[in-house]
C-alpha cells in the first residue's frame, strides 16, 4: 500500500536559488515524519509546496495513490491537507467554537428567513470534536486570547480535524511554549496518530521529534540527506547529518 501523501523528486526555485532540490518525501496515514534542517535547509518552502502555497517547477505531488493538481491552499484544503503555521490563525477576539468554524459559520432561518450564526449548533460540534480528541477546554465561549498556548494549538488542530483534515503539517508547534503545554500538544500528535493522520512535522526541538515521530526526514541546503526510522538512529546521527558530518540517502 503507497503512501497517503507523498512527494516526488520535487523541486523550487526562486530565480538562480534552489530553495528544494529534487525532494521525495512519502507519509503514511497514521505516521509521524519530523521534517528537521538548519535554517535555509529548505523545510518552509517544502511544506509550502505540498500545502499549495508555492507551485513546485519540477516533480509531482500524490495523495492516496492518486496525483494531486495542487495550485493553492484551496486545492490542498479540498483534499484534506491542511497546515497550522506558528501564528496559528486564531481570531483572539472570538471564542473558541467561533474560531473552529471560522470563515466556514454555520447559519439557520430566524422568523424564517433571516439567516443568523447558529451558535448552539457551532458548541455542540466543536464540543464533538474537542472530546474525540480528548481535549479539555474549561468553556468554549471562552475567547481565544484567554487560552494558554497548548490551548491555541488544540483549538487549531480541532479546526483541522473537525473540517476532515487527512495530513497535517504542523509548523513548530511547540515554539514559545511551556513545558507542561508542550506535553500537551506532543501528546495530541499522537492521539493524531492514532485517529489515523499523517502528521508532517516541522520543529528544531530534537527532544519533541524524538518524543512522536516514527521517522526523520533530514534536509540540508534544500536537499533530502535523510531518512531515518526513528528507533533506529540516534541525536547525534541526526545531528551530525544536519550539519553535514554525514549523508544517508
Amino acid at each position: 500500500m503507497g503512501y497517503l501523501i507523498e512527494t516526488r523528486n520535487i523541486t523550487k526555485r526562486f530565480g538562480g536559488l534552489v530553495a528544494v532540490d529534487n525532494v521525495s518525501l512519502g507519509v503514511n496515514a497514521g505516521e509521524v515524519v519530523a521534517v528537521l534542517g538548519d535554517n535555509g535547509a529548505g523545510k518552509s518552502t517544502l511544506i509550502k509546496m505540498i500545502s499549495g502555497v508555492y507551485p513546485s517547477d519540477e516533480g509531482k505531488i500524490f495523495f492516496n495513490g492518486q496525483e494531486a493538481d495542487i495550485n493553492s491552499p484551496m486545492d490542498a484544503l479540498a483534499i484534506g491537507i491542511e497546515t497550522i503555521y506558528q501564528d496559528l490563525a486564531l481570531a483572539e477576539n472570538l471564542n473558541v467554537y467561533s474560531n473552529i468554524f471560522l470563515g466556514r459559520e454555520k447559519t439557520k432561518k430566524f422568523m424564517g428567513f433571516v439567516p443568523v450564526l447558529d451558535h448552539d449548533y457551532m458548541h455542540e460540534e466543536a464540543s464533538k470534536v474537542l472530546k474525540k480528541l480528548d481535549i479539555n477546554i474549561p468553556s468554549l465561549r471562552n475567547n481565544v486570547r484567554t487560552l494558554s498556548g497548548g490551548q491555541r494549538q488544540a483549538v487549531a488542530i480541532s479546526r483541522s480535524i473537525y473540517w476532515n483534515a487527512k495530513v497535517l503539517i504542523m509548523d513548530e508547534p511547540t515554539a514559545a511554549l511551556g513545558v507542561a503545554q508542550q506535553k500537551q500538544v506532543l501528546d495530541l500528535v499522537n492521539t493524531l496518530k492514532d485517529h489515523g493522520i499523517a502528521v508532517i512535522l516541522i520543529s528544531h526541538q530534537m527532544h519533541d521529534v524524538f518524543e512522536v515521530a516514527d521517522r526523520i526526514v533530514v534536509m540540508r541546503r534544500g536537499e533530502k540527506v535523510g531518512d531515518l526510522v526513528k528507533a533506529e538512529t540516534s541525536t547525534e546521527e541526526v545531528v551530525n547529518l544536519i550539519v553535514g558530518s554525514e549523508m544517508v540517502k
